[in-house]
């Protein structure tokens, strides 16, 4: 049992830090930790929502969320990501998977070159252009099977040159909407483990605590240096997977 509480912990703070579901951080543990795939989302699944939720909170309360354009963001997100099956069903993998890749890429390149603040006056605050963001992404993340909020930050950043912390804020509050949206999917056919799920998703919040308290303090500079190679870790990772 002390495994799955340590593992809710450092999935935690990596979320809050990073401003993601952690999703790609909890799965391979608790696939490592014996569960089965379809047992591991699940979990995973409750995780995201719960700590997604809670960070969300945090970063509200510390003035760098708004919840306006975060709702904007993250229904067109659940949008895209309904669109999801006619995508699949009439384009290739392979061309998705590249398709992602590319985008990824370029997000990142704007991402590297982009200031890590930006003054309030430079930030785009057209609610329908978020809208769009989030369908965008919801659309053709959830297409390849992984989640949004990496593509989130970098395209806020790079191409619409959002303040950093602000970005990661939006980010993590994106995934508040596809984490609910898929725990009410796979609850409906019995594939979520409460128990475990909500007793990680319990400790994952203290690890969210201290991953947003590490972000809030730490230099943007900094900040921005290692979300570049989480970023990178990720391209890597799913273009392996796709090749």
């Amino acid at each position: 049992m002390i495994e799955f509480i340590i593992a809710g912990i450092i999935t935690g703070f990596f979320s809050g830090f990073f401003g993601i579901g952690g999703g790609t951080i909890l799965v391979p543990i608790l696939l490592y930790l014996g569960l089965d795939i379809k047992t591991a989302v699940g979990v995973s699944v409750t995780q995201m929502m719960i700590s997604s939720m809670f960070g969300s909170l945090l970063n509200y309360k510390k003035g760098l969320l708004r919840f306006n354009e975060g709702v904007f963001l993250g229904v067109g997100g659940a949008v895209g990501a309904s669109l999801s099956g006619f995508i699949v069903s009439h384009l290739s993998s392979k061309f998705l998977g590249f398709m992602f890749l590319f985008i990824l890429a370029f997000a990142i390149m704007k991402f590297f070159y982009a200031p890590y603040e930006s003054k309030e006056n430079n930030e785009i605050n057209n609610k329908f252009l978020l809208f769009l963001v989030g369908v965008f992404v919801g659309s053709i993340a959830i297409s390849v099977g992984v989640g949004g909020a990496v593509m989130i930050t970098p395209i806020l950043v790079g191409m619409l040159r959002y303040d950093l912390k602000k970005a990661v804020s939006l980010s993590l509050f994106f995934v508040v909407f596809s984490s609910t949206s898929g725990f009410i999917s796979l609850s409906s056919y019995g594939l979520v483990d409460y128990k475990l799920g909500f007793l990680i998703a319990i400790f994952s919040m203290i690890g969210v605590f201290f991953g947003i308290k590490t972000y809030h303090n730490i230099q943007a500079n900094n900040h921005k240096k290692q979300l570049l190679w989480w970023y990178v870790l990720i391209f890597v990772l799913t273009a392996v997977k796709i090749i």
